[in-house]
Protein backbone atom coordinates (compact mmCIF):
# COMPACT_ATOMS: atom_id res chain seq x y z
CA UNK A 1 0.00 0.00 0.00
CA UNK A 2 1.32 3.48 -0.98
CA UNK A 3 0.78 6.50 1.27
CA UNK A 4 0.58 9.97 -0.36
CA UNK A 5 0.67 13.37 1.34
CA UNK A 6 -2.64 14.74 0.08
CA UNK A 7 -1.84 18.34 1.04
CA UNK A 8 1.20 18.54 -1.26
CA UNK A 9 -0.77 17.49 -4.37
CA UNK A 10 -2.14 20.09 -6.73
CA UNK A 11 -5.64 20.18 -8.14
CA UNK A 12 -4.80 17.85 -11.02
CA UNK A 13 -3.06 15.40 -8.72
CA UNK A 14 -5.97 15.36 -6.35
CA UNK A 15 -8.41 14.67 -9.19
CA UNK A 16 -6.29 11.82 -10.53
CA UNK A 17 -5.97 10.34 -7.05
CA UNK A 18 -9.70 10.52 -6.44
CA UNK A 19 -10.39 8.85 -9.78
CA UNK A 20 -8.05 5.96 -8.99
CA UNK A 21 -9.63 5.53 -5.56
CA UNK A 22 -13.11 5.26 -7.06
CA UNK A 23 -11.92 2.70 -9.64
CA UNK A 24 -10.26 0.62 -6.93
CA UNK A 25 -13.47 0.62 -4.88
CA UNK A 26 -15.57 -0.51 -7.89
CA UNK A 27 -13.11 -3.30 -8.73
CA UNK A 28 -13.13 -4.48 -5.12
CA UNK A 29 -16.92 -4.65 -4.95
CA UNK A 30 -17.14 -6.49 -8.29
CA UNK A 31 -14.59 -9.04 -7.13
CA UNK A 32 -16.46 -9.75 -3.94
CA UNK A 33 -19.77 -10.29 -5.81
CA UNK A 34 -18.03 -12.74 -8.13
CA UNK A 35 -16.66 -14.76 -5.20
CA UNK A 36 -20.10 -14.88 -3.56
CA UNK A 37 -21.87 -16.33 -6.63
CA UNK A 38 -22.75 -20.02 -5.99
CA UNK A 39 -21.01 -22.67 -8.05
CA UNK A 40 -23.73 -24.51 -10.05
CA UNK A 41 -22.16 -27.89 -9.37
CA UNK A 42 -21.92 -27.19 -5.65
CA UNK A 43 -25.56 -26.07 -5.62
CA UNK A 44 -26.69 -29.33 -7.22
CA UNK A 45 -24.71 -31.42 -4.74
CA UNK A 46 -26.14 -29.49 -1.80
CA UNK A 47 -29.67 -29.97 -3.12
CA UNK A 48 -29.12 -33.72 -3.45
CA UNK A 49 -27.84 -33.96 0.11
CA UNK A 50 -30.83 -32.01 1.46
CA UNK A 51 -33.28 -34.13 -0.58
CA UNK A 52 -31.75 -37.37 0.69
CA UNK A 53 -31.93 -36.15 4.26
CA UNK A 54 -35.61 -35.21 3.92
CA UNK A 55 -36.78 -38.35 2.08
CA UNK A 56 -34.97 -40.95 4.17
CA UNK A 57 -36.51 -42.11 7.48
CA UNK A 58 -34.57 -41.27 10.58
CA UNK A 59 -34.33 -43.10 13.87
CA UNK A 60 -33.96 -41.14 17.06
CA UNK A 61 -33.03 -42.66 20.39
CA UNK A 62 -35.81 -41.84 22.81
CA UNK A 63 -34.84 -43.92 25.82
CA UNK A 64 -32.99 -47.07 26.72
CA UNK A 65 -36.09 -49.13 25.94
CA UNK A 66 -37.82 -47.34 23.06
CA UNK A 67 -36.96 -46.03 19.58
CA UNK A 68 -39.00 -43.78 17.30
CA UNK A 69 -39.00 -44.04 13.50
CA UNK A 70 -40.22 -40.96 11.62
CA UNK A 71 -41.55 -41.29 8.06
CA UNK A 72 -41.99 -38.64 5.35
CA UNK A 73 -45.27 -37.45 6.86
CA UNK A 74 -43.63 -36.97 10.26
CA UNK A 75 -45.68 -39.75 11.87
CA UNK A 76 -43.75 -41.45 14.65
CA UNK A 77 -44.01 -45.19 15.18
CA UNK A 78 -42.79 -46.28 18.61
CA UNK A 79 -41.29 -49.73 19.08
CA UNK A 80 -40.72 -51.30 22.47
CA UNK A 81 -37.42 -53.13 22.23
CA UNK A 82 -37.87 -54.71 25.66
CA UNK A 83 -41.15 -56.51 24.87
CA UNK A 84 -39.53 -59.94 25.11
CA UNK A 85 -38.27 -59.15 28.59
CA UNK A 86 -41.86 -58.98 29.86
CA UNK A 87 -42.45 -62.63 28.98
CA UNK A 88 -39.30 -64.11 30.49
CA UNK A 89 -40.02 -67.34 32.36
CA UNK A 90 -38.20 -69.40 34.93
CA UNK A 91 -38.25 -73.16 35.25
CA UNK A 92 -39.40 -75.01 38.35
CA UNK A 93 -39.88 -78.65 39.34
CA UNK A 94 -43.37 -79.57 40.57
CA UNK A 95 -43.20 -81.29 43.95
CA UNK A 96 -46.92 -81.50 44.74
CA UNK A 97 -50.29 -80.53 43.29
CA UNK A 98 -52.28 -79.13 46.22
CA UNK A 99 -55.53 -78.59 44.30
CA UNK A 100 -56.73 -77.28 40.97
CA UNK A 101 -55.05 -73.89 41.26
CA UNK A 102 -52.20 -74.35 43.74
CA UNK A 103 -48.93 -76.28 43.48
CA UNK A 104 -45.69 -76.67 45.38
CA UNK A 105 -42.49 -76.34 43.37
CA UNK A 106 -38.75 -76.15 43.80
CA UNK A 107 -37.16 -72.91 42.60
CA UNK A 108 -33.40 -72.55 42.97
CA UNK A 109 -33.33 -75.44 45.45
CA UNK A 110 -36.04 -73.78 47.57
CA UNK A 111 -39.57 -75.12 48.03
CA UNK A 112 -42.29 -72.58 47.27
CA UNK A 113 -46.09 -72.65 47.16
CA UNK A 114 -47.42 -71.14 43.93
CA UNK A 115 -50.95 -69.84 43.37
CA UNK A 116 -52.18 -69.60 39.76
CA UNK A 117 -52.75 -65.95 38.82
CA UNK A 118 -56.23 -64.72 37.78
CA UNK A 119 -58.11 -68.05 38.09
CA UNK A 120 -60.00 -69.95 40.79
CA UNK A 121 -61.07 -73.60 40.79
CA UNK A 122 -63.79 -75.18 42.99
CA UNK A 123 -62.84 -76.44 46.45
CA UNK A 124 -61.97 -80.05 47.15
CA UNK A 125 -61.65 -79.85 50.95
CA UNK A 126 -64.62 -77.76 51.98
CA UNK A 127 -65.95 -79.04 55.36
CA UNK A 128 -69.59 -78.07 54.77
CA UNK A 129 -70.14 -78.90 51.11
CA UNK A 130 -67.46 -81.53 50.74
CA UNK A 131 -66.07 -81.64 47.25
CA UNK A 132 -67.71 -78.86 45.28
CA UNK A 133 -68.99 -79.70 41.80
CA UNK A 134 -66.06 -80.00 39.39
CA UNK A 135 -63.57 -79.43 42.20
CA UNK A 136 -62.22 -82.97 41.93
CA UNK A 137 -62.14 -82.74 38.15
CA UNK A 138 -60.11 -79.54 38.33
CA UNK A 139 -57.71 -81.03 40.87
CA UNK A 140 -57.32 -84.25 38.88
CA UNK A 141 -56.77 -82.31 35.66
CA UNK A 142 -54.00 -80.23 37.23
CA UNK A 143 -52.42 -83.34 38.71
CA UNK A 144 -52.48 -85.05 35.34
CA UNK A 145 -50.86 -82.03 33.70
CA UNK A 146 -48.22 -81.14 36.27
CA UNK A 147 -47.32 -84.05 38.56
CA UNK A 148 -43.51 -84.39 38.59
CA UNK A 149 -43.28 -82.10 35.59
CA UNK A 150 -40.91 -79.22 34.98
CA UNK A 151 -43.01 -76.11 34.43
CA UNK A 152 -42.35 -72.55 33.37
CA UNK A 153 -43.38 -69.70 35.65
CA UNK A 154 -44.12 -66.25 34.26
CA UNK A 155 -44.68 -63.34 36.60
CA UNK A 156 -46.78 -60.26 35.99
CA UNK A 157 -45.75 -56.88 37.41
CA UNK A 158 -44.91 -58.67 40.64
CA UNK A 159 -45.07 -62.25 41.84
CA UNK A 160 -45.94 -61.77 45.49
CA UNK A 161 -45.68 -63.35 47.91
CA UNK A 162 -49.28 -62.84 49.00
CA UNK A 163 -50.37 -62.60 52.64
CA UNK A 164 -50.18 -66.39 52.90
CA UNK A 165 -46.62 -66.57 51.59
CA UNK A 166 -47.64 -67.96 48.20
CA UNK A 167 -45.95 -66.78 45.03
CA UNK A 168 -48.16 -65.70 42.12
CA UNK A 169 -47.39 -66.88 38.61
CA UNK A 170 -48.77 -67.77 35.21
CA UNK A 171 -48.04 -71.47 34.71
CA UNK A 172 -46.93 -73.16 31.49
CA UNK A 173 -46.25 -76.81 30.73
CA UNK A 174 -45.04 -78.04 27.35
CA UNK A 175 -45.39 -74.45 26.15
CA UNK A 176 -49.13 -74.25 26.94
CA UNK A 177 -50.85 -72.09 29.55
CA UNK A 178 -52.34 -74.12 32.40
CA UNK A 179 -54.73 -71.29 33.28
CA UNK A 180 -56.10 -71.22 29.74
CA UNK A 181 -56.61 -74.99 29.70
CA UNK A 182 -58.55 -74.89 32.97
CA UNK A 183 -60.76 -72.09 31.64
CA UNK A 184 -61.34 -73.83 28.30
CA UNK A 185 -62.61 -76.97 30.02
CA UNK A 186 -64.85 -75.06 32.41
CA UNK A 187 -62.81 -76.12 35.43
CA UNK A 188 -61.98 -72.59 36.61
CA UNK A 189 -63.34 -69.07 36.56
CA UNK A 190 -61.53 -65.75 36.17
CA UNK A 191 -61.09 -64.39 39.71
CA UNK A 192 -58.86 -62.47 42.12
CA UNK A 193 -58.19 -59.72 39.58
CA UNK A 194 -56.02 -57.17 41.34
CA UNK A 195 -54.09 -54.35 39.67
CA UNK A 196 -51.30 -54.35 38.58
CA UNK A 197 -51.24 -58.12 37.88
CA UNK A 198 -53.77 -58.07 35.03
CA UNK A 199 -51.63 -58.85 31.97
CA UNK A 200 -53.84 -61.65 30.62
CA UNK A 201 -57.19 -60.86 32.23
CA UNK A 202 -58.94 -59.85 28.99
CA UNK A 203 -57.56 -62.88 27.17
CA UNK A 204 -58.74 -65.17 29.98
CA UNK A 205 -62.20 -63.60 30.01
CA UNK A 206 -62.62 -64.27 26.29
CA UNK A 207 -61.78 -67.95 26.87
CA UNK A 208 -64.20 -68.03 29.81
CA UNK A 209 -66.98 -66.57 27.65
CA UNK A 210 -66.52 -69.38 25.14
CA UNK A 211 -66.77 -71.98 27.91
CA UNK A 212 -69.91 -70.27 29.25
CA UNK A 213 -71.55 -70.32 25.82
CA UNK A 214 -70.66 -74.00 25.42
CA UNK A 215 -72.03 -74.76 28.91
CA UNK A 216 -69.08 -76.94 29.90
CA UNK A 217 -67.89 -77.78 33.39
CA UNK A 218 -68.84 -75.27 36.06
CA UNK A 219 -70.98 -73.42 33.51
CA UNK A 220 -73.29 -76.41 33.07
CA UNK A 221 -74.91 -75.54 36.42
CA UNK A 222 -76.92 -72.34 36.28
CA UNK A 223 -75.79 -69.69 38.77
CA UNK A 224 -73.23 -72.04 40.30
CA UNK A 225 -70.12 -70.03 39.36
CA UNK A 226 -70.59 -66.35 40.18
CA UNK A 227 -68.41 -63.28 40.66
CA UNK A 228 -68.09 -63.89 44.40
CA UNK A 229 -67.29 -67.59 44.16
CA UNK A 230 -68.98 -70.99 43.81
CA UNK A 231 -72.49 -71.59 45.18
CA UNK A 232 -73.03 -75.26 45.88
CA UNK A 233 -76.42 -74.49 47.40
CA UNK A 234 -77.91 -73.96 43.93
CA UNK A 235 -77.41 -77.63 43.11
CA UNK A 236 -80.67 -79.44 43.81
CA UNK A 237 -80.39 -82.06 46.51
CA UNK A 238 -82.28 -84.64 44.49
CA UNK A 239 -79.98 -84.31 41.48
CA UNK A 240 -76.89 -86.44 41.01
CA UNK A 241 -73.59 -84.63 41.29
CA UNK A 242 -72.98 -83.17 37.80
CA UNK A 243 -69.23 -83.67 38.26
CA UNK A 244 -69.81 -87.44 38.02
CA UNK A 245 -71.00 -86.99 34.42
CA UNK A 246 -73.88 -89.46 34.87
CA UNK A 247 -76.70 -89.37 32.31
CA UNK A 248 -80.29 -90.36 33.13
CA UNK A 249 -81.92 -92.33 30.30
CA UNK A 250 -85.26 -93.20 31.93
CA UNK A 251 -88.32 -92.41 29.82
CA UNK A 252 -90.95 -93.14 32.47
CA UNK A 253 -90.92 -93.26 36.25
CA UNK A 254 -90.45 -96.66 37.82
CA UNK A 255 -92.30 -97.72 40.96
CA UNK A 256 -90.29 -97.84 44.11
CA UNK A 257 -91.36 -100.86 46.19
CA UNK A 258 -89.12 -99.97 49.09
CA UNK A 259 -88.75 -96.56 50.72
CA UNK A 260 -85.49 -94.77 50.24
CA UNK A 261 -83.11 -95.09 53.18
CA UNK A 262 -82.90 -91.99 55.28
CA UNK A 263 -79.53 -90.28 55.42
CA UNK A 264 -77.55 -90.87 58.58
CA UNK A 265 -77.76 -87.79 60.80
CA UNK A 266 -74.49 -85.99 61.19
CA UNK A 267 -72.78 -86.03 64.54
CA UNK A 268 -72.83 -82.69 66.38
CA UNK A 269 -69.71 -80.69 65.81
CA UNK A 270 -67.49 -80.49 68.86
CA UNK A 271 -66.84 -76.96 70.01
CA UNK A 272 -63.20 -76.01 69.52
CA UNK A 273 -61.75 -72.56 70.09
CA UNK A 274 -58.43 -71.18 68.92
CA UNK A 275 -57.46 -67.75 70.14
CA UNK A 276 -55.30 -67.16 67.08
CA UNK A 277 -53.79 -68.90 64.08
CA UNK A 278 -50.64 -69.75 66.02
CA UNK A 279 -52.71 -71.97 68.34
CA UNK A 280 -54.48 -73.56 65.39
CA UNK A 281 -51.18 -74.32 63.68
CA UNK A 282 -49.65 -75.64 66.89
CA UNK A 283 -52.62 -78.00 67.21
CA UNK A 284 -52.11 -79.16 63.63
CA UNK A 285 -55.60 -77.96 62.66
CA UNK A 286 -54.65 -75.21 60.19
CA UNK A 287 -55.94 -74.31 57.71
CA UNK A 288 -59.50 -74.02 59.09
CA UNK A 289 -62.47 -74.04 56.73
CA UNK A 290 -65.84 -72.39 57.31
CA UNK A 291 -68.05 -74.79 59.29
CA UNK A 292 -65.06 -76.70 60.63
CA UNK A 293 -64.42 -76.86 64.41
CA UNK A 294 -62.36 -73.88 65.49
CA UNK A 295 -63.13 -71.73 62.45
CA UNK A 296 -63.96 -68.10 63.23
CA UNK A 297 -64.39 -65.20 60.83
CA UNK A 298 -61.90 -63.22 62.89
CA UNK A 299 -59.22 -65.71 61.85
CA UNK A 300 -60.31 -65.53 58.20
CA UNK A 301 -58.81 -62.21 57.17
CA UNK A 302 -59.78 -62.27 53.49
CA UNK A 303 -63.21 -63.81 54.17
CA UNK A 304 -62.71 -66.57 51.61
CA UNK A 305 -63.91 -69.34 53.90
CA UNK A 306 -60.41 -70.53 54.79
CA UNK A 307 -58.69 -69.31 57.96
CA UNK A 308 -55.09 -69.61 59.07
CA UNK A 309 -53.75 -70.41 55.63
CA UNK A 310 -50.00 -70.61 55.16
Amino acid sequence: MVFVDWKRLGKIGKRVGATWAILALIIGIAGRDTNNKPNPSNTTESANVISAAVNSPKTEAVSSSRTVTTDQQGVSAATDVNTTQNTQRIQAKVLEVVDGDTIKVKINDKEETVRFLLVDTPETKHPKYGVQPFGKEASDFTKQLLTEKTVELEQDVNNGPDKYGRLLYYIYVDGKSVQEQLLEKGLARVAYVYVPNVKYVEQYRKIQEQAQKAGVGIWSIENYAQEDGYHSDVVKKNEPDPSKNTVATQTSPKPQPNPQPQPTPQQPVQEVYYANCSEAKAAGAAPLYRGEPGYREKLDRDKDGVACEK
